[in-house]
């Protein structure tokens, strides 16, 4: 197969608008029959405001007859000789992205998408479109081109004072924002547009993802021209409305120094932004909060003191949320990981407390002691690693994990939890709270 023809990747895209729209138009008709829906559609429709999970919903029945209809392009460029690599690319990710973008259950096409060339109203959906089917059942069959609800009649009265009244309602302005960030090029599926289930699990990869590499690819271009933060959750806590923002960078960038400039200005205009927007606060999350760009935000605020929102970082809070998970029995710890400045609070607190901090590395003990000289009556730098219970962060190697006695407990003071190597051992999570009840539009998988 050929990596590019240009005839070849038109001809897939044109075969799908016209056979494939056409057969899966009329086989959804069927699908609604009483006898057809109540054995196999209604799964589909039990969703009546859909998410884009929702898309990938259906009977296995469903599911094959579909298959079948959407291999018709690329069959019928295969067999005429004009199939090619780039076009299959092309027609999967399209297919992916507005069967996703049907079911998202909000309005972003903007007029002027329409305006500039109006018989795109006739070949490409919008949200509002098929959300208008989940609701009413009988009108809106297409799958992506309203020409054939047109052409035949079933198009809903109310689809376009339904699109344009979407499009009217005003931005929701958050109370509280917090900021993160990607970490790998497969946790763009973590968030609600991908497959929410993951992120109950985010550092696990799952061998299905390899499948998605074409959304994958897309993704990643995506973040590399998104020159912004993008909103990828809204919850609401009693009266306070709270919004997720994501950073369009990954681990690997953040651990570049020749990025940190980039990410510091990407992390100063959603501060910007977010107070524009009337935020009360921001939070800072996972590599937001390492040192290097807590001491530019510090500096950005200062020069800019206009600015009315608060920015923090939840070390303190990290530092209790550890505490506060150690046994209360316990007398000392060993204190393994990177040394940072929610880590000098914790050992801050574990002195004060009266409890032994142990460490194996100088420059650990070393930094510690500048922080406060005070500690230096419970610091201690040893040599010994038969402490049972440890507390960890980055820099933890497997080797140092054997080293470690028989049912000790890993208690993790990073934002990424270390590697289990042992299986005799205990783990904890990386610091964490249960989220009350009263917290809303949170996934069950969270």
């Amino acid at each position: 197969m050929p990596f590019f023809k240009a005839d070849g990747t038109l001809i897939i895209l044109l075969l799908h608008w016209g056979p494939a729209e056409f057969l899966y138009y009329w086989l959804h008709r069927a699908l609604h029959h009483h006898y057809l829906y109540a054995r196999y559609h209604s799964h589909h429709h039990s969703s009546i405001v859909t998410e884009p999970n929702t898309s990938f919903v259906h009977p296995m029945a469903e599911v094959l007859a579909y298959y079948g209809l959407l291999l018709i392009p690329t069959l019928v460029s295969v067999y005429i000789g004009k199939a090619n690599i780039v076009g299959v690319f092309i027609y999967v990710t399209v297919i992916d992205f507005l069967n996703n973008m049907g079911h998202c259950n909000f309005e972003f096409i903007p007029k002027w998408f329409y305006t500039i060339f109006p018989p795109l109203k006739y070949i490409i959906y919008t949200p509002s479109f098929h959300s208008l089917h989940h609701t009413q059942f009988r009108t809106n069959y297409t799958l992506f081109c309203p020409l054939y609800d047109y052409v035949y009649g079933t198009v809903d009265k109310s689809t376009d004072s339904v699109y344009e009244n979407a499009l009217k309602r005003e931005a929701e302005s958050p109370d509280v924002v917090h900021l993160s960030h990607l970490t790998t090029p497969d946790s763009i599926y973590h968030l609600p547009l991908g497959f929410p289930s993951l992120s109950s699990k985010p550092q696990v990869s799952k061998w299905y993802l390899l499948f998605m590499w074409p959304v994958t690819v897309w993704s990643m271009l995506l973040t590399w021209v998104l020159g912004h933060a993008f909103i990828s959750e809204r919850n609401a806590f009693k009266k306070l409305k709270l919004q997720a923002w994501v950073v369009p960078k990954y681990n690997m960038q953040y651990s570049s120094k020749w990025q940190r400039e980039t990410i510091s200005k990407l992390i100063g205009q959603a501060i910007r932004e977010a107070d524009k927007k009337g935020a009360k606060g921001l939070s800072l999350g996972l590599l937001n909060q390492h040192e290097v760009f807590s001491r530019n935000v510090e500096l950005y605020m200062k020069r800019n003191p206009q600015l009315k929102i608060k920015v923090v970082d939840g070390s303190s809070l990290a530092a209790a949320i550890v505490l506060n998970s150690i046994p209360k029995e316990t007398t000392q710890v060993l204190l393994r990981g990177r040394v940072s400045k929610d880590v000098c609070v914790l050992v801050q607190a574990l002195c004060q407390k009266g409890i032994k901090v142990l460490t194996v590395q100088e420059d650990e003990y070393k930094k510690l002691l500048k922080f406060d000289n005070k500690l230096q009556s419970n610091l201690f730098l040893s040599e010994r690693y038969d402490t049972k219970v440890w507390l960890v962060g980055d820099g933890l190697t497997d080797k140092e994990q054997f080293k470690a006695p028989k049912g000790t407990i890993f208690i993790p003071f990073s934002i990424f939890p270390p590697k289990k190597v042992r299986k005799d051992c205990y783990y904890h999570t990386t610091p964490a709270m249960v989220a009350p009840a009263s917290v809303e539009n949170l996934h069950s998988c969270e």
